[in-house]
């Protein structure tokens, strides 16, 4: 019988057992499209290697497996939400309760507050708004300076070069 290594995700600097889901979605839109030949997925996918884009496959091979098993086994997202509610109404703690709270808020996307006199403006009329309360900047009217600036002499050299591509310029653009 063949020992198999387990699949394992961590950060790092390597991408060997990185979770990459980004290229996996990037692999599988290639393949939707109908390109099959290893070398354009690694192409399209945006991996190094054509052993990458094996790896890749296999992890979305055990992404698939992991979420038939989770649907066989009645992990969803209405086991989950139910949980959570199941848990938030016996909890006889009301610091328990209120995370639980808290975690449905936050999955609707309603865990922060924004105040009530910005709700009914889209961010183009904020921006306007605000530009118009800004107070007018003090105009600049002359600068002081305590040096004098010293222009460094042009090399002939360069003259007679400025002085060439200035001709070949006017001959170009002449009107």
């Amino acid at each position: 019988m063949k020992k198999l290594k387990p699949v394992v995700f961590i950060q790092g600097d390597r991408d060997f057992y990185r979770d990459n889901k980004y290229n996996q979605n990037l692999l599988i839109k290639a393949m939707s499209e109908g390109i099959t030949s290893p070398a354009e997925l690694r192409d399209a996918s945006g991996l190094k290697t054509i052993p990458d884009v094996y790896r890749t496959l296999d992890k979305l091979t055990l992404r698939k497996d992991y979420h038939d098993a989770l649907v066989k086994n009645g992990v969803d997202l209405d086991f989950i939400v139910s949980g959570i509610k199941e848990i938030t109404e016996k909890a006889s703690k009301s610091a328990t309760r209120l995370k639980g709270y808290e975690i449905l808020l936050k999955s609707l996307g309603l865990d922060k507050y924004e105040s009530a006199e910005d709700s009914g403006k889209n961010w183009e009329e904020l921006i306007i708004e605000a530009s118009e309360n800004e107070k007018p900047k003090e105009e600049i009217t002359q600068i002081k300076t305590d040096y004098e600036v010293i222009v460094p002499p042009t090399p002939s050299i360069d003259k007679k070069r400025q002085e060439d591509e200035k001709e070949v310029a006017e001959q170009l653009y002449a009107n």
